[in-house]
This record gives structure tokens, sequence and C-alpha cells, in this order.
């Protein structure tokens, strides 16, 4: 058969794929009956075999589209719809466009223009207002009862610690199950600090190990199981927390003791704030992204700069018998283990699983948020000014 039978409609009623020997006239579109198309031999014709079973696609075994399906031009035209599809099928309505008009290879329309996203701004991630104005009171309270009695300030410390034990052990328990001896933590923590203001390093030590023994004994009341990680996780809470907590209290026995404080706190905060601004704005490199993803090297670098400047000042014009060097050395030490502290603090509450400690402090989280620099930053700064003045 030669190839201009494709062209020609096959005849609806027709089985198994033979071409019927009725003569249904030309249709638009198609080529000049041939030989092959005259009623004498059409009976003679061979029959031609059928395409793949289109039953599958939901199509009856003895329809004949399959056949025309097998057509190369025929088989394109049908993605046009319309006409083109229903010559393909041996309808009998003309087709609006020739199959041959159509262009076998169309060229794809081009997409039309995208307009550009919008530039997305870098956020903070908390209430920046709420964070500065709870930071603000928080200074005042500090401030006050700093240079006003001594004393006061140590009560200050001590509801700070109170509190702090209180987030770390609840969210512990909820957590992880472990139930941290809360009560003998916050009197044994409270000790701690008065303990050290009053009797010094050695009163803190004392305190520390009474502390350690009630967890032991208090824990003993409840059934054994979970007995050593619960009294476990109440020793780490009582070094992490409350005496930690106590070199303030050491520092604040000096004579100059409130001014040791303040320039402890400054850097601690000007560190802090040397590395969100810096790392804010020029962050690229991640310093931890398993623990701490917001962090970088740039801040860094940010809450070195900052707190070895500060350190400079606040050694050279505030504490009695300081050069800036040492306020050089100070502030670079108050930068490392204020990162670190940050970090400690982050690897515990992605092991819990949580962002914040509490919702006690609008902007900034709980507590143990804030907790979380200055508590491994006091030992440090007690004992550089210990060793570069004297304990006063």
């Amino acid at each position: 058969m030669n190839d201009s039978s494709w062209g020609s409609p096959p005849h609806t009623g027709s089985r198994a794929g033979y071409w019927g020997p009725v003569d249904q006239g030309p249709v638009q579109g198609a080529a000049p009956a041939g030989p092959a198309y005259d009623a004498p031999e059409a009976q003679q014709t061979r029959p031609m075999p059928i395409g793949p079973d289109v039953s599958a696609h939901g199509g009856h075994q003895d329809d004949d589209r399959g056949a025309a399906r097998l057509g190369g031009p025929l088989f394109r035209d049908e993605t046009y719809g319309g006409a083109h599809a229903g010559a393909a099928r041996g309808d009998d309505t003309p087709s609006a466009q020739p199959p041959a008009a159509v262009p076998q290879n169309p060229e794809p329309m081009p997409d039309a223009p995208h307009p550009a996203p919008a530039p997305q701004k870098k956020s903070a991630g908390r209430d920046l207002g709420a964070a500065i104005g709870v930071g603000v009171g928080l200074g005042a309270v500090i401030v006050a009862s700093l240079f006003v009695v001594k004393a006061v300030f140590v009560g200050v410390i001590a509801v700070a610690v109170v509190v702090g034990l209180w987030e770390l052990t609840s969210r512990l328990q909820e957590r992880k199950g472990i139930k941290a001896p809360l009560v003998p933590l916050a009197v044994g923590g409270a000790a701690m600090v008065v303990s050290g203001y009053v009797r010094g390093p050695e009163g803190a030590w004392v305190a520390m190990a009474l502390t350690a023994l009630a967890v032991l004994v208090w824990r003993m009341t409840e059934p054994p199981e979970g007995y050593l990680k619960d009294v476990t996780a109440g020793v780490f809470a009582a070094f992490y927390v409350p005496f930690l907590a106590t070199f303030v209290a050491l520092m604040l026995t000096a004579d100059d003791g409130a001014f040791r404080v303040m320039t402890f706190l400054l850097l601690t905060v000007v560190s802090d704030t040397g590395a969100y601004a810096v790392g804010w704005r020029f962050g690229r490199t991640k310093l931890a992204p398993r623990i701490s993803p917001g962090k970088t090297r740039e801040g860094l670098l940010g809450a070195v700069s900052f707190a070895m400047v500060a350190g400079a000042l606040l050694m050279q014009f505030v504490i009695d018998e300081g050069t800036w060097w040492q306020g050089l050395l100070l502030g670079f030490a108050v930068a490392a283990s204020a990162t670190l502290g940050d970090l400690g603090e982050s690897m515990i509450k992605r092991d819990l699983g949580i962002k914040d400690m509490g919702t006690l402090l609008p902007g900034h989280g709980g507590i143990m948020d804030r907790l979380d620099s200055l508590l491994p930053t006091a030992p440090v700064v007690w004992l550089l000014l210990v060793l570069f003045v004297g304990s006063g």
C-alpha cells in the first residue's frame, strides 16, 4: 500500500482494520484517491494490521482511531484539537485549517516576564522594642541596687538565681522527664550567693557541697527509678546557675565592688551587642551551625573588637589601679567566655528542643536566656581582676 492511503478516512464500520468498499467522497485536506480506492479493487485489498490496542486508553478494541494515531502528521495534528482532531478521527466536519498548513515544529512562545521579587529585609527574630524596654528596666534596677545598698543587689542576684533554677528544672521535666528537685536547689542556690558575699570563696564552696548533698537526700523520698539522672541534673543545675552567679557577689565584696560588677555587666552587654550588630550587618560565615545557626564568625570578631575597646576604657578610667592593656585582655576574655556561654545554653536548648527557656521577659525569653553569657563570664572577670588589681 502506498503512503497516500494514510490520508484517507477509514470506514467507521470496518472490522479488524479493513478499508471499507464504500466511497465516502473527497475529504478536505486529504490526498486524491488513487487506484487503491477503486471500488472493484477495494474489495481485494488485503487487511492492514492495526496498531496497539487502544482499549486500555478508553477506546473500543475495534475503533479505527488507533490506526489513525499511527500516522505521523495526523497524530501531531491531534494536539491542536478542534477540526484537526476530527479529521484524524475520520469525521466529515470540514477542517478550519488544512493539516498541511499547521507548522510541524512551531516555535515556543516566549515566557512572559516575571516581576522581580521584592528584597527581603533582615529580621532580628525578636520584638526589638520590647527587648530594649525590658533591658533598660533591668539596667535601672541593677544600677539602683548596686550603688545604693550592696545587700539589695545581693538579693537581686538571689532572686535571679531562683527564677533561673525554676526555668531550667521545669524545662528538664517537660522535655526529658528529668525531675531535678527544685526545693533544695532554690534554698541552696540562694544560700550560695549570700555565703559568697558574707564568707568569701570558702563560704560559696561549702554552700555548694551542702546543696549537692541536699539534692541527693531529697530525691530519696521518691521511687528509685530515674534517681541517677535526677540527682545528676540537680547537681549540674546547682553548679551551672547559683555557683557561677556567686562570683558576682564575690566581686561585690571589694572596696570598689560596685564598679567591678558594673565593669563585668557592661563588658558582657557590649560583647553581645557587638556580636549582634556586626553579625546582623556583615555576618556570612557560620560560627557553629549545628549549635546556633544565627551566630557568625564576623559576629564573633565584632564581639571581640567591641569588648576590647570597652575593656581598655573601663580599666583605665573606672577600675582603681587598672591600665588600658589589662582592659584589652579583659575584653578579649569576656568576648570568648560570653560566646562560649551562649553556645553552651544553645546546646542545652537544642537538646531539649526549645527556643527559649521561658517567657518571663518580653523580647528576651526567660531569665536563663539573659544569664547564659553572664554566668560563665563572672568567674573569668573575678579572677582577672584579682590578678590585675588584687581582691580589694
